[in-house]
């Protein structure tokens, strides 16, 4: 069990001070807060989760790294109306599959100013993909262990399923099937949302890891149905 002892101060102080003011300014004045709070803080915990992760699956993936597990700071604003220069949370991703991505299911964090998420599972599905996890709802085998696993997740705590998208059911499909609300989703994941301050405490390493296991289900049975 992993003895990451949670995030340091210096984390909830650069988080929330770019969440405050957001300009290349202030972040060129707090760039040592941002390497000791932000990649710092975020490799030492995917060094200290990423092999406990792998007792949950063998075949997850991660680098202790900037770009790597560790998300960059800056946006993308160059198709955005909001061009604000960097992001005000920190995430983390541990993923499955040979390169790095959202195209394949993970263990994901996002520590906010205000609040963590914790979970496991797709924030995305797109074209083949998206037509498999459609294909596998409706299957009687899968479909049901679908269920099986959403039921789990529910079971365990209290966990958001989320990536319902749509309105209505996508042409081809039944209305009327059993589990035709799942035809909505165009993402699936679970997650547990908790304050931020939960990320500063002593056992944060262990619960995390209990959340992960908890939602992982979900993320295996993508794996097993969707992606293989």
């Amino acid at each position: 069990m992993s003895e990451f002892g949670g995030f340091p101060t210096a984390t909830r102080t650069f988080l929330e001070g770019i969440a405050a003011t957001n300009t290349k300014a202030w972040f060129e004045e707090h760039r040592e807060l941002y390497q000791e709070g932000y990649a710092e803080a975020g490799r030492a915990f995917v060094e200290a989760i990423g092999p406990d992760l792998r007792k949950i699956s063998p075949e997850v993936r991660f680098e202790p790294r900037i770009n790597g597990s560790i998300s960059r700071i800056n946006r993308d604003i160059r198709f955005s109306k909001d061009k604000r220069p960097y992001k005000d949370h920190l995430d983390l991703w541990f993923w499955h599959g040979e390169n790095k991505g959202w195209d394949f299911p993970g263990f994901f964090v996002r520590l906010t100013p205000k609040v963590i998420w914790l979970g496991a599972g797709m924030h995305a599905l797109h074209g083949d993909m998206l037509t498999r996890f459609r294909d596998a709802v409706v299957d009687e085998r899968s479909g049901k262990s679908l269920l099986a696993a959403i039921g789990k997740v529910e079971a365990a705590g209290p966990y958001v399923v989320g990536g319902k998208t749509r309105k209505q059911v996508p042409r081809g499909y039944d209305k009327g099937g059993s589990r035709a609300d799942y035809l909505l989703y165009e993402a699936l994941y679970a997650h547990n949302e908790s304050p931020a301050t939960a990320a500063y405490a002593s056992d944060f390493g262990k619960v995390a890891l209990v959340h992960f296991k908890n939602t992982w289900p979900i993320a295996k049975w993508l794996l097993d149905e969707v992606v293989a």
